[in-house]
């Protein structure tokens, strides 16, 4: 039980304000800051310190604040994982740590996917929504009898959260078949990992062609297929196939439940991650010390609780 695993946030952890003392506290976190308003032609550092938050939320700024924070994080945290993964947009973080990809080429990559993205379905025809209390052989099984359109599971976070994305109609069809399951629309402006986002990933697969890719320095757990990916080939189709495929974190994560994981760092904004994992682990033997860091006062804390 001493292994070290490492957790990057996705899309729906932002906040404003998020990296700021760490700005004002490391020179490293200036100096990548400024990197990306550089890359994106744009202040980013701007926008994740002040907002406005409407401004945040768009994807194709989302991503790239995300990543860059949780870069910042791991290169101050001075800690080499056993293993790592990222949750959707946190797979590209993970690899950015792993030394998988440059950190420039990764900014302006999450900011090329999300602008992808957004734009791959009209707003107002796609919609996603959370359901709770069922298993995903369940939803899937349900889903499979959908007459109104496309909907698929994007998200199997838990045992018993899974979130699912299509056309708005067909979303709205699975839920009253889902009942009485709690169901709930979330407000999000696209269906993400679905087959409506064929488009973001053919556009998105010509920009990762162009882009070096590095075997990581340690395995990361790719989304797709829940098991760890160990060169930069197998990374790059992963991260192609992940824009219309369902993100299997659950899986992931119980992929690990005999792999000898003491400890677990989400490094980032918010604490969705570790807040997963603490009801993953239930039940199983040993369960890992699990911390997240956000800013200044976390990193230092986590420094002296973790060797």
């Amino acid at each position: 039980m001493d292994k070290k695993l490492f957790l990057f946030p996705g899309q729906g952890s932002q906040a404003v304000g998020m990296g700021k003392d760490l700005y004002e506290s490391f020179g490293l976190a200036r100096d990548l800051f400024q990197k990306a308003d550089e890359v994106l032609g744009y202040g980013l550092s701007r926008l994740c310190f002040e907002g406005p938050e409407e401004e945040l939320r768009l994807t194709k700024n989302t991503q790239p604040a995300l990543l860059t924070v949780s870069v910042i994080i791991y290169r101050l945290l001075e800690i080499t994982p056993s293993l790592a993964a990222g949750h959707s947009l946190g797979e590209y973080s993970a690899h950015v740590a792993a030394g998988t990809l440059g950190f420039e080429d990764a900014v302006l990559l999450v900011h090329k996917r999300g602008r992808y993205m957004q734009e791959a379905v009209p707003v107002g025809i796609g919609a996603m929504a959370a359901v709770l209390g069922l298993s995903f052989e369940l939803v899937s099984e349900v889903l499979k009898k959908v007459g109104s359109g496309l909907v698929q599971v994007a998200n199997w976070n838990s045992a018993e959260q899974i979130v699912i994305a299509g056309e708005k109609n067909a979303v709205e069809e699975a839920m009253e078949q889902l009942k009485p399951a709690r169901s709930v629309l979330l407000p999000v402006s696209a269906p993400f990992h679905c087959r409506l986002m064929q488009g973001a990933e053919d556009k998105l697969a010509a920009d990762l062609e162009k882009v070096d890719f590095f075997d990581p320095e340690y395995p990361v757990i790719c989304n797709v297929d829940a098991v760890p990916v160990t060169t930069g080939g197998l990374a790059r189709d992963a991260l192609r196939r992940q824009v219309t495929r369902p993100v299997l974190w659950f899986g992931s994560m119980e992929s690990l439940r005999y792999e000898g994981i003491g400890t677990c760092i989400e490094l980032g904004s918010g604490k969705v991650l570790s807040g997963l994992m603490k009801r993953i682990i239930r039940g199983w033997d040993g369960s890992p010390d699990i911390f997240n860091i956000e800013g200044a006062e976390s990193l230092a804390d986590v420094k002296v609780k973790v060797p």
